[in-house]
């Protein structure tokens, strides 16, 4: 598209672009008041746990994962039985004539039921940490995360069917 070209004598304002707040004379400068604010407000504060970069954020992840991991273990029975099935259910898997994409799709579905049953536990040890009151949103809250857990468990028992099932079965 060509600029347009404003009649002679005048200065035509630029047009605004969308997602950018303009003054109400209709300059292409935003609001200045709301530079200044930015100039004038203290940054938001870091949280002394924010990562660093380079290897020692990656070193410094997988501490934390570990130490998700041993914690998830010693507080979550949820965890510690969905680990132990995942675990009997990976030498079923690795022992079942079956190709090895079967295999790590066998394996993949229970890491999932992990992934998401960590991410529940996440979600309810913030609830708990806000309030331990009795809440319509606290209880919707953990109500979903426990829903997802029983998808992905639902999934990975689909999953079981559909390809080791056949095996069993025939």
């Amino acid at each position: 598209m060509a600029p347009v070209t404003p009649p002679a004598g005048r200065i035509a304002a630029p047009r605004p672009q969308p997602g950018i707040a303009t003054c109400a004379n209709r300059t292409n400068r935003t609001h200045h008041h709301e530079d200044w604010k930015r100039m004038i407000e203290p940054l938001p504060p870091v949280s002394q746990f924010k990562s660093t970069s380079g290897l020692k954020r990656v070193f410094g992840a997988i501490g934390y994962s570990m130490e998700g991991l041993k914690a998830a273990w010693r507080g979550e029975h949820a965890f510690r039985q969905e680990l132990i099935v995942m675990v009997v259910a990976t030498v079923v898997a690795l022992l079942l004539p079956l190709p090895a994409l079967h295999k790590l799709m066998l394996i993949g579905v229970f890491v999932l039921v992990l992934i998401v049953e960590l991410l529940n536990s996440a979600i309810e040890a913030v609830v708990d940490r806000v309030s331990l009151e009795r809440n319509p949103l606290s209880k919707n809250a953990k109500d979903f995360g426990s829903a997802a857990v029983f998808l992905s468990f639902t999934l990975a028992l689909a999953t079981w069917v559909v390809i080791a099932g056949p095996l069993v079965v025939g």
